[in-house]
């Protein structure tokens, strides 16, 4: 009996997996490929406060508001040079209250965090819980970065500590939380809850961000129609909204294999929204195409805009990918994977460290750090990819297969050039 009914489970899934990937999107979204940002508004306000400061210099509050508009400028346009002027102001801010106000801590702490600058943030919000005031607005932070460097049973702490919050930021927490143990029933039933509390407050930047996560954890469930359908919804709210068409180009690109649609969506965003991991999601689908030109075109924009200093370590994932996959100088990936395991000592660091290694030709190196940091800590699609190829270099065959197919379940969110590659393990 029991049988009988795992086996009517089994069908039941294969049938939904079949609709589900038989769903086509249509040109709902063509419609917002005619908005971008009018940043008019924003430059005005940052020159309306820049005025104020040079009038009375010592009013913190103008560096703040003055921050907010660069902040809000930067998730318009990408800019990292905005990100940069508004952590200027806020360490203007925090020095002139003598690192006294938790408020300011946190702001400065989540610029930090935008940088990818964790310890750093760290240090700040460790600073604001020590003095108390918005003391739940601090541990809910404290979770975000200790999740983010690999801190788990202090994240798990924090998390405890907000559980009586119950509401919208206590359920996106444990979303992230269930997401990092490879719960991902889990992390969407969660990230669900989270979004019906976002509707209903009416609040239009918690359904947004509702929105686009929700899209994300989707796509990582092979459910695209539910993901395509939160992007526009994303985008209903905010046109201009470069994420959202992002989210949509992949599923363009991976889904439905139509290149010339998605690449449309990405050229359309780099119009106004300068992030170098645009250029490389382009590179990847003239690799894709067969377009050695293209690709190279888009690998080489990619390099220029990112070589900008003010990034810091914001693209070490993707610069140690490029110097191991196309440049060919896995000793200078090792490098800069030795320094995001400093700045990140997470599973995922570890794993790119021991793909380095790995690339170098030191396998034992790489086997040597996979079983003791990576293996059974992280459910990363990119990581298993990793350590399933290092794996079969040592002829580990069974950990191998098993991999494989959880791999080849994940080939919407690897994308068909991962997958072509996967599928010779």
């Amino acid at each position: 009996m029991k049988t009988a009914i795992y086996s009517l489970l089994a069908m039941l899934l294969a049938m939904s997996i079949s609709c589900e990937n038989t769903f086509k999107t249509g040109d709902e979204y063509t419609e917002y490929l005619n908005h971008t940002p009018d940043l008019k508004s924003q430059l005005e306000d940052a020159l309306f406060w820049t005025n104020k400061i040079n009038k009375t210099p010592n009013q913190h509050p103008y560096y703040v508001k003055r921050a907010n508009v660069y902040s809000s400028l930067f998730d318009l346009t990408a800019k990292i040079e905005y990100l940069k002027l508004a952590e200027a102001d806020l360490n203007k801010a925090v020095e002139l209250t003598q690192n006294r106000e938790p408020g300011y801590l946190r702001s400065l702490a989540s610029n930090y965090i935008s940088q990818h600058r964790f310890k750093e943030a760290l240090t700040l919000l460790e600073d604001a819980e020590n003095i108390g005031d918005g003391l739940l607005a601090t541990q809910k932070m404290l979770f975000d970065v200790h999740l983010e460097l690999g801190n788990y049973s202090l994240a798990e702490k924090q998390l405890d500590a907000i559980r009586n919050d119950g509401g919208f930021d206590y359920f996106i927490r444990v979303a992230k939380w269930e997401d990092h143990k490879g719960n991902l029933d889990n992390a969407i039933f969660n990230m669900e809850k989270a979004t019906k509390i976002a509707e209903s407050s009416n609040l239009s930047s918690l359904k947004y961000w509702s929105y686009t996560n929700l899209a994300d954890f989707y796509g990582h469930a092979g459910e695209i129609e539910k993901s395509y359908n939160h992007y526009l919804k994303a985008l209903e709210l905010k046109p201009e909204d470069a994420y959202a068409k992002k989210g949509i180009a992949w599923i363009l690109y991976s889904h439905e294999n139509k290149v010339s649609d998605a690449n449309d969506i990405i050229d359309h965003c780099l119009s106004y929204y300068k992030s170098p991991d645009l250029y490389l999601l382009k590179a990847e689908i003239s690799e894709y195409s067969g377009n050695a030109v293209e690709k190279e075109t888009a690998l080489n924009q990619y390099k220029l805009l990112s070589k900008d200093e003010n990034y810091g370590d914001m693209y070490n994932a993707y610069d140690i990918a490029i110097f191991i996959d196309e440049i060919k100088q896995p000793e200078v990936a090792l490098e800069i994977a030795k320094v995001e395991v400093e700045n990140r000592p997470t599973p995922m660091a570890y794993d790119l460290l021991a793909w380095s290694y790995f690339n170098l030709g030191e396998t034992e190196k790489a086997i040597e750090i996979i079983d003791d940091k990576v293996y059974g800590k992280t459910f990363e699609p990119v990581a298993l990819f990793h350590m399933a190829n290092i794996y079969k270099n040592v002829n580990r065959a069974e950990i191998v297969q098993e991999m494989k197919k959880e791999l080849l379940a994940s080939s919407y969110e690897l994308g068909p050039v991962t997958t072509s590659k996967i599928k010779t393990l």
